[in-house]
């Protein structure tokens, strides 16, 4: 089957994730892909195929006679897509020889305008599928799991040797839950691959370190009448914190390995208001600084206002894989040789987000993260086009073979 018939079928699985649920898999309705994917692995020959109660999917294409003693490399999707957008019912648009002009997106009438994606200069010439504006399309991840079951398709037909190879298929990663029930012993690689990016030619090895902080504020509320040196108004107290982060620190305003503090939902009243931030940084002092100037601030707005006026917690999500990749960059030298193999510049830029390979590091499963060739994710605007998912494929198995080159495991 051809990758983008792959992305295809497997967009027209509702798998979105619920940011809200406290379950593996947030919602049931991810195992629908999950089982689909449980049984192309068998079709294809894979042993230890399974699909776990919590609807991770595994597989091992065992090494060819003689690769035994190779290093076990894993590539890694996950089946869920963001909550940010509606991803049920997904219409693709296909456009042949993309003119490199606006598309018209028919089911919201709204445009994916050049001005706005520069990588649609770049694609011009090229199979082009793009959303019909009422959804988002799913290649986030679907694009990363059709490239890996297509490449391990392709390796088993076309007999190239190779040793161990392992597959892996999350949920939960767009709700930062994907590596949280992992099994690293049983998917026994010795380095992975997560397919989660945009350019194909990327392999991504820096991430934020990641934190949520939320702000719970206890007001005071008497009638507005007689409220002199009385009333505390959890509302402004909320409205005063906000107003002490840096104004210049915020998503908006931020780029490259630029951290900021993002106000992700702000509630309340006189009597209780929330104040809900995640805090980012690359590097691991200023992302403490940023920590440290939120708990600075719950400390000055209780002794303003009084004690247990204002509760701060903070949630640690991830941190920057950096510190575990560069004892081993030989797999970025790797990927990088396969990249250049299949004709592109290899690039490597700071991920302004996490993903499942962050987490699998620190677990102890080096795993940096590759391009799939999609772009403008998590809504309605979201492209990607058949080439650069078959350049994928083919840097997979690029990967594959120069595993080979590796001193023995």
């Amino acid at each position: 089957m051809k990758v983008e018939e792959r992305l295809l079928k497997y967009v027209g699985y509702h798998t979105t994730s619920d940011e809200d649920s406290t379950t593996t898999p947030s919602s049931d309705r991810e195992f629908a892909l999950a089982k689909e994917l449980e049984a192309e692995l068998k079709e294809l020959g894979l042993s230890r195929v399974v699909l776990t109660d919590h609807c991770y999917v595994y597989g091992l294409l065992p090494a060819t006679p003689g690769m035994e003693h190779k290093k076990a490399v894993g590539f890694i999707a996950h089946m869920d897509t963001a909550p940010d957008f509606s991803g049920e019912n997904v219409k693709p648009q296909i456009i042949h020889h993309y003119d490199g002009s606006d598309v018209l997106l028919q089911g919201s009438g709204e445009y994916l305008r050049v001005n706005d994606f520069d990588d649609l200069k770049t694609l011009k010439g090229r199979t082009l599928i793009t959303t019909d504006g009422t959804t988002l399309l799913g290649a986030d991840d679907k694009a990363g799991v059709a490239e890996i079951i297509t490449a391990i398709e392709q390796i088993v037909e076309e007999k190239t040797p190779h040793g161990d190879i392992w597959v892996g298929f999350t949920p939960d990663e767009e709700v930062g839950k994907g590596a949280d029930l992992f099994d690293i012993d049983y998917f026994s690689a010795d380095f992975a691959y997560t397919l989660d990016g945009d350019y194909e030619g990327e392999v991504a090895y820096e991430n934020f370190n990641a934190a949520g902080a939320v702000f719970n504020i206890k007001g005071v509320n008497v009638h507005p009448g007689e409220a002199k040196d009385i009333m505390v108004n959890a509302a402004l107290v909320g409205c005063e914190i906000a107003n002490q982060l840096p104004a210049d620190q915020i998503p908006a305003k931020t780029e490259g390995r630029e951290g900021f503090f993002h106000l992700c939902d702000m509630k309340g009243d006189v009597t209780s208001a929330t104040l809900s931030y995640i805090v980012r940084d690359h590097d691991q002092a200023l992302f403490a600084q940023k920590l440290d100037l939120l708990r600075s601030i719950e400390i000055a707005m209780n002794k303003k206002y009084g004690e247990g006026t204002v509760t701060l917690t903070i949630t640690h999500s991830y941190e920057n894989m950096l510190s575990i990749i560069k004892d081993n960059m030989y797999i970025i030298d790797l990927a990088k040789a396969a990249i250049k193999e299949n004709g592109l510049d290899p690039i490597s830029r700071p991920v302004r987000g996490g993903t499942d390979g962050a987490r699998l590091s620190f677990m102890g499963l080096p795993c940096p993260n590759l391009g799939t060739g999609g772009y403008g994710f998590h809504g309605p605007f979201e492209h990607i086009s058949v080439e650069a998912m078959e350049t994928s494929v083919d840097i997979i198995k690029s990967i594959v073979k120069l595993v080979l080159t590796l001193a023995d495991a």
